[in-house]
């Protein structure tokens, strides 16, 4: 009897006479971690891959997740960690042309990740955000449920179409600075054309990932950038303005 009380109180022998806990006290890994574990990274590489090459492709795909996920958001944190990781290795490669201190590098890849891409991108997702719930939903009729674009969709969004300009501004630009930082007209040419390719093809995903979506209209609104961006590209390179000496002055001397 004693034996008997003894193993209820120290509970049930597992092997090597360590006792086992109840499912109910043992540790339970956090959701995050669960959430790392769990990235997958070859389907992040081949949406980044096809978002240069082939972007409908990857709204398609958006489509399948809502319907086997039912939200059109990502449930994989995988895209935002490795285009923040590229964003930090493309600074540093930056700093280490031009020469900057440690200290300066470091406060230059802060701002890059902190300002130009995370807080840029939560202005602009909750614009578009606020703009597609406010003026570019259709009318729902009785027998339809209503539907609303998803915050954290918008901010998808944003990520998918800074991508292409990450890898036109960032990776494509560094190898040409040796020449797009040179004065004259085809530098200044050079670099106008590469900017405005950029934020043209920036705007044109920002239209397909909202065209996609069944219960807006009038997504179209979304192009209309691109057409200012293609006025205003010949009259800075008639003025000769350099984005790419500018924009580099602001951060190396």
């Amino acid at each position: 009897r004693r034996g008997e009380n003894d193993a209820a109180h120290d509970g049930v022998q597992g092997q090597g006479g360590r006792p086992l806990r109840p499912a109910a006290l043992r540790p339970v890994s956090p959701p995050y971690r669960q959430e790392w574990q769990q990235m997958d990274i070859e389907y992040t590489f081949w949406q980044m891959v096809h978002l240069c090459t082939s972007p409908k492709v990857v709204y398609q795909h958006t489509k399948y997740h809502k319907q086997t996920k039912n939200q059109w958001a990502r449930d994989d944190p995988a895209f935002i960690v490795i285009l923040i990781l590229f964003l930090v290795f493309a600074t540093s490669a930056y700093c280490a042309a031009f020469g900057e201190s440690a200290p300066h590098a470091a406060l230059t890849i802060i701002s890059v990740v902190f300002v130009h891409f995370l807080f840029a991108g939560l202005v602009l997702a909750t614009l578009c955000w606020f703009l597609t719930n406010s003026y570019l939903r259709e009318e729902p009729n009785s027998h339809v449920v209503e539907q609303r674009v998803e915050w954290l969709y918008a901010f998808d969004v944003h990520c998918n179409s800074f991508f292409p300009a990450f890898v036109i501004l960032y990776v494509l630009q560094y190898f040409l600075s040796p020449l797009l930082i040179a004065h004259g007209f085809l530098p200044a040419l050079l670099s106008n054309l590469l900017f405005m390719v950029a934020i043209s093809y920036y705007h044109y995903l920002n239209f397909l990932g909202y065209d996609v979506l069944p219960f807006l209209d009038r997504t179209t609104f979304f192009l209309y950038p691109i057409g200012l961006v293609i006025i205003l590209s010949p009259l800075m390179i008639l003025i000769g303005f350099n984005p790419t000496r500018y924009f580099l002055s602001l951060y190396f001397r």
